[in-house]
């Protein structure tokens, strides 16, 4: 991937004022989240971790030098996803930060971007 072609420079900026969580956060909070309650009942426990999270995991451990094609779609369709769930907010949805929090970004954290506030996207 070139070093410095404008279009990966945007979507990594993108990406990372979206996701407001370490790959260390995000690995941490996909375990918590895919082992529930209901996993430590079962003698070996069900640890079924989106692979999607995984690889956003495996992009916020990258340096920008370092993204494929593949990871400038997913920073892409993350910063998207974040963006759109940040501008129609459904807080009523017990699931809504989960959600978000599965891409790595958690919208209670005093860093969180939302659209229409300064320095959104």
């Amino acid at each position: 991937m070139a070093h410095h072609d404008p279009e990966v420079d945007k979507v990594w900026d993108d990406f990372h004022s979206m996701v407001n969580m370490t790959g260390e956060e995000l690995r941490v909070w996909l375990l918590t989240d895919a082992s529930g309650e209901k996993s430590f009942e079962q003698p070996e426990p069900d640890l079924n971790v989106s692979s999607q999270g995984e690889e956003i995991v495996a992009v916020l451990d990258k340096r920008k030098a370092d993204v494929t094609e593949s990871d400038v779609r997913l920073m892409g369709d993350v910063a998207r996803f974040v963006h759109d769930e940040l501008a129609e907010p459904n807080r009523e949805d017990p699931g809504w930060r989960r959600r978000l929090m599965s891409v790595g970004h958690d919208p209670l954290r005093p860093d969180s971007v939302w659209p229409g506030e300064e320095g959104a996207p």
